[in-house]
């Protein structure tokens, strides 16, 4: 890896021309949805392929294009395809890979909303899906059909920041000419670049830590030109298309999201030591930490850990509710990835109709808290925590 190829060095660089329209330093917003033609020659010029320019904003456009460039260049992807969130970039990504009779395999711990997509609206036209669990690559070969043609993970998955050995993953994926795609919302380009590893797609939630403000929804899908050209046709026709404003506001987070994760991985990785043995938590979910099962892969694989910290508290659902309450820094929120601390309880913010039991089922007990630290003071993040738990 060359200088300009470091992760710090892209976030800033990678993607852009040397100079911007108007000789601006930033790049900038084309707030427009229509563009126009000179002349009918310059129309057919453009109608056979001989000129690249924009046609229609549903198709396209410079600040978007800017931004998907980004990605690119961050992930070392040939192409990325930028969406109006994060699901529109995921279940798009899927819908272009299958079709009636195809079989999709999922990790169990794969995010809700992707597993309730395929699970209920492929379902309905025909698509298969066998779940398996977390990091499980014995169950994703006793899985794998004939008619398999793709398997989805994320790495880290959310909540428990599992890492899956994504080249044990592709090369066995390979072998059966299935597709791969990873969500990495979790890692960013700065900490895992799941293609270097064989992975074939990666997903990224913009609205996390790439916008890195909690001020813009967004999605991406990064990868081979082959199989982002067909999540690129199929946005053209769905119609999911992140509009100029958001895409500035992405682009100009993804200038400061090396220095941005870095710090938060610095971080999370002091709060996970410090809650790591405390008489108030049962289990921390940190892959830096030994007792971590996914400790030796993303050792290997990653370069810092993430933003977030899950661990469960010695309480039930009441007792869990009060040490949230009791923290002064983190907000109550269901996101992550900015520069704000997020705290949550799961078993309230995202499956609050399930019951106990219920929850419990799923790997989601009533004391379960997921915290996303922001670039407060690492030292005051962790004595709140510590002190929130002291007034239990």
């Amino acid at each position: 890896m060359t200088d300009e190829d470091d992760p710090r060095t892209l976030a800033v660089h990678g993607g852009e021309p040397r100079q911007h329209p108007y000789e601006a330093l930033a790049a900038p917003i084309v707030q427009t949805a229509t563009y126009t033609f000179a002349s009918t020659a310059e129309l057919v010029a453009f109608m056979r392929g001989e000129r690249e320019r924009e046609e229609y904003g549903r198709y396209g456009n410079p600040t978007v294009r800017l931004c998907e460039r980004k990605v690119a260049a961050l992930e070392g992807a040939d192409d990325a395809v930028a969406f109006a969130s994060g699901m529109a970039a995921v279940t798009t990504a899927i819908l272009a890979l299958t079709k009636a009779g195809s079989h999709v395999v999922l990790f169990s711990d794969c995010y809700r909303r992707t597993r309730q997509f395929v699970r209920d609206v492929l379902g309905r036209f025909g698509v298969a899906h066998t779940l398996v669990p977390p990091a499980d690559l014995d169950a994703l070969r006793a899985a794998l059909r004939p008619e398999t043609r793709l398997v989805v993970s994320e790495a880290p998955t959310n909540p428990y920041n599992t890492v899956v050995d994504l080249p044990a993953l592709a090369s066995i994926c390979r072998e059966r000419r299935v597709k791969t795609l990873i969500d990495s919302t979790f890692a960013t380009p700065i900490n895992l670049r799941p293609l270097e590893h064989g992975i074939d797609l990666v997903v990224h939630s913009g609205t996390k830590y790439l916008g890195g403000h909690n001020d813009v929804l967004a999605g991406f899908v990064a990868g081979g030109a082959g199989p982002t050209s067909l999540v690129r046709d199929l946005r053209h026709v769905l119609g999911g298309v992140l509009d100029p404003h958001a895409a500035y506001l992405v682009h100009r987070g993804m200038k400061t999201l090396a220095v941005r994760v870095e710090r938060q991985n610095e971080t999370a990785r002091a709060l996970a030591e410090s809650l790591d043995g405390h008489p108030r938590v049962k289990q921390v979910f940190y892959p830096s930490l030994a007792s971590h099962p996914s400790h030796a892969v993303a050792t290997r694989l990653m370069r810092g850990f993430g933003g977030v910290v899950t661990f469960t508290l010695d309480g039930d659902l009441d007792t869990t509710s009060r040490f949230i309450d009791a923290l002064a820094i983190p907000r109550i929120a269901p996101s992550l990835g900015g520069v704000e601390s997020l705290v949550e309880q799961p078993a309230l913010m995202s499956y609050f109709e399930l019951s106990s039991e219920e929850r419990e089922a799923i790997g989601i007990p009533d004391s379960l808290v997921r915290y996303a630290v922001g670039l407060e003071d690492a030292d005051a993040i962790v004595a709140d925590v510590l002190r929130a738990l002291a007034s239990l």
